[in-house]
């Protein structure tokens, strides 16, 4: 931290042009670009993520995601305000200082790019701290950036647990901003040291129990089955905007779980390294663990289980789970109320357009969310409706660098990605000048 303020005051970095700035974020960016098959090789070995999603969500997404700032850095603009002819108001955009970034285990380089890229686009210094099990693609980014001229303490990815290493960046006097991808419990944490330390901006992007809403009139529900399995079992579910809660309309129920299943078993699971396998691993033996507690308290509940919900492959020595499909969930069931964050889809039925919009927000989180149908009204109707910070309709996932994603309510209040999440890194200064 001390690093980084020292690079951040003097300037090294922040009193660079636009133009220079600009550069050296297109050099990582082609470098990413260049050592994608290494980059993605070194996050599965830490997580476990199939390596054709890897490839693609990793260092794929990171070389765009550096290329974008790059390219939006010199577009951003301070203003001229309409003031009396004897006075020039300016607002500057000005840098926040250092930042803070915490970074999930899941996609540690994807969303290690959503925070530094627009962080240091602005000219700031940044601290990050990965996730204790998947850190590898990230200390070799390090490494990339100081090798494209990046300036020394510019960048500084310390490794080490939450309590120690997180507690201590939340708690800094030195950190400006801080950004965070996680849990809900640890995001309080975070708010807490902000209000006890320097009352620094937290911005927190916590996860969710998304709703994947299918309406009868779907325009293919073929279609609608082989994204919906995707949208919950790619990387064994361990994706923050999961379609974790299968909404379908009555009249389809039993016809779509069926052909779901048929989906979700036609899924190989296995080793995430060979290029066959469609679903890697779960992270580590505690996150298996807990998935396999929530199958048990879905049966105690009166959960149906279709398919899936066991440990596989354990003679390999890794911790994989077959996808689950659980029917009959209802409102107050666990696996309707709580993210489990592993391949667990609970299905509700319902009747009417209403009852699925209640469905869909009822619960506390609000990231993400689908609706399928090929009625334009019912669509815009359920876009306003659904309390989520992204709504997809007639897919699911996907959405690029030019949209933002954040949600609302225990999904916390961060945006990634797009222009606007060069808000976070930014502070706006008045100059009132006297003529």
């Amino acid at each position: 931290m001390a690093s980084a303020r020292r690079a951040y005051e003097d300037r090294r970095w922040a009193g660079q042009s636009p133009a220079a700035r600009k550069q050296v974020l297109h050099r990582i960016a082609d470098r990413i670009a260049a050592e994608a098959v290494e980059l993605a090789v070194l996050g599965v070995r830490d997580n476990g993520t199939e390596f054709n999603m890897a490839l693609k969500a990793e260092p794929g997404s990171a070389a765009g995601t550096f290329r974008y700032y790059a390219e939006a850095l010199d577009k951003v603009a301070g203003e001229v305000a309409p003031t009396a002819p004897d006075v020039l108001g300016l607002v500057h955009r000005m840098p926040v200082g250092v930042v803070g970034a915490i970074v999930p285990w899941n996609f540690p380089l994807m969303i290690g790019a959503w925070k530094l890229a627009p962080a240091l686009a602005m000219g700031n210094s940044v601290v990050l701290k990965p996730a204790e099990t998947a850190s590898l693609s990230l200390l070799r980014l390090a490494e990339i950036c100081s090798e494209c001229g990046l300036p020394d303490g510019v960048l500084n990815v310390v490794t080490g647990s939450g309590a120690e290493t997180g507690a201590a960046l939340a708690a800094s006097m030195d950190v400006d901003v801080l950004a965070f991808t996680g849990s809900g419990a640890t995001g309080r944490k975070l708010l807490e040291a902000s209000a006890r330390s320097n009352l620094k901006r937290c911005y927190l992007e916590l996860g969710g129990k998304s709703p994947n809403i299918v309406f009868a009139d779907a325009p293919d529900l073929g279609k609608a089955a082989k994204v919906s399995a995707a949208g919950i079992f790619r990387n064994s579910g361990q994706v923050c905007i999961a379609g974790s809660r299968l909404l379908v309309e009555a009249s389809i129920h039993d016809e779509f779980v069926e052909t779901l299943k048929a989906e979700a078993e036609a899924l190989l699971v296995g080793d995430p390294l060979e290029l066959s396998t469609q679903v890697g691993a779960v992270n580590s033996e505690e996150q298996l663990r807990r998935n396999l507690s929530f199958m048990d308290m879905a049966r105690s509940e009166g959960g149906q289980v279709v398919t899936g919900g066991t440990r596989i492959l354990e003679d390999t020595g890794g911790t994989y789970m077959s996808p689950a499909i659980v029917t009959h969930v209802t409102r107050d069931h666990a696996l309707f109320q709580r993210e489990v964050f592993g391949p667990v889809l609970a299905v509700t039925k319902f009747e009417t357009e209403q009852e699925a919009l209640s469905l869909a927000n009822g619960t506390d989180f609000g990231l993400a969310a689908a609706v399928w149908t090929e009625n334009l009204s019912r669509a815009h109707r359920m876009v306003a409706g659904v309390r989520a910070g992204v709504v997809h309709v007639n897919t699911y996932g996907g959405s690029d660098n030019t949209v933002p994603l954040g949600g609302v309510g225990q999904s916390g209040n961060g945006h990634d990605k797009s222009l606007h999440a060069l808000d976070k890194y930014t502070d706006l200064k008045t100059a009132w000048i006297q003529l």
